[in-house]
């Protein structure tokens, strides 16, 4: 599951920007993890819900 993720994470964010600085791609990867894969993506293995729709659901 890692690898998927930091797969996706590389097609979906990485390698469709050039970034002048290391402190900049750290920045997008955050945003992307944070504002995106986390409360947005649904995820099949949780029924299709958001990570933070499912967390939410739990709690």
């Amino acid at each position: 599951m890692a690898e998927s993720f930091w797969n996706m994470v590389k097609t979906e964010c990485v390698d469709r920007t050039h970034f002048k600085t290391l402190a900049e791609a750290k920045v997008a990867v955050f945003d992307f993890i944070e504002c995106f894969y986390n409360p947005q993506r649904s995820h099949s293995s949780i029924g299709y819900l958001s990570q933070i729709a499912f967390e939410n659901q739990i709690n």
